[in-house]
């Protein structure tokens, strides 16, 4: 499946709550066909449909770049999908440095449920340091949490490898500058009885 599925599981463990009722969800992925001061219509890369969303006064948005390794810093707020491997270590499949406005969504580690038993972690970085050609992440994340079945994820610290070639993605707080027609983006938002409106739109490259 394309990238998106990976940062629609990120993006999902930031969402607002009035995000929380999944039927009511806005997720789209697509191209900006118009947009003004007050609504954005986009065509879904899933169907080719064209539909119109308000814009949310509150709106945040947001700048998604390709990154390097070295743009990780201590202290920044990171989500990190990841497999544990034959060294029992888990190793990150995709890395994303999100803006100062995105830090705390989703804080913490849990399992993602998916064909490749991958791991999620969001968290703030402590610490990095260069090991056999690796970058080893330390991070800590939010109190425990209940996962299915009851189990506990306690809350804490992790370690996370960082091998050479993992991709590594930044968000960056921005304006309504960055969203223009023909531009790709994601749009997040709510359905309810005023409508549908987004109060999250995310310029991709």
């Amino acid at each position: 499946m394309r990238k998106a599925l990976i940062l629609g599981t990120f993006m999902t463990l930031l969402a607002a709550p009035a995000m929380a009722q999944a039927n009511n969800a806005i997720n789209v992925f697509g191209v900006v066909d118009k947009v003004d001061a007050t609504s954005i219509s986009v065509k879904n890369d899933d169907n080719g449909m064209v539909e119109t969303f308000k814009i949310s006064p509150n709106v945040q948005y947001i700048q998604q770049a390709p990154a390097k390794l070295s743009d990780i810093k201590n202290n920044d707020f990171v989500a990190s999908a990841a497999v544990r491997k034959e060294d029992g270590k888990l190793h990150s499949t995709e890395l994303r440095i999100f803006s100062e406005k995105m830090r705390g969504g989703g804080d913490g580690q849990r399992p993602m449920n998916d064909a490749r038993n991958q791991t999620m972690t969001n968290a703030t970085v402590t610490g990095t340091a260069v090991v056999n050609g690796s970058n080893v992440m330390k991070v800590k994340f939010g109190p425990s949490q209940i996962g299915g079945a009851g189990t506990t994820y306690p809350g804490g610290e992790s370690d996370l490898i960082l091998d050479p070639n993992v991709p590594v993605f930044k968000f960056t707080d921005t304006t309504s500058s960055v969203v223009k027609a023909g531009g790709k983006v994601r749009v997040q938002g709510v359905r309810n009885a005023e409508g549908a409106s987004v109060n999250r739109i995310t310029a991709m490259p």
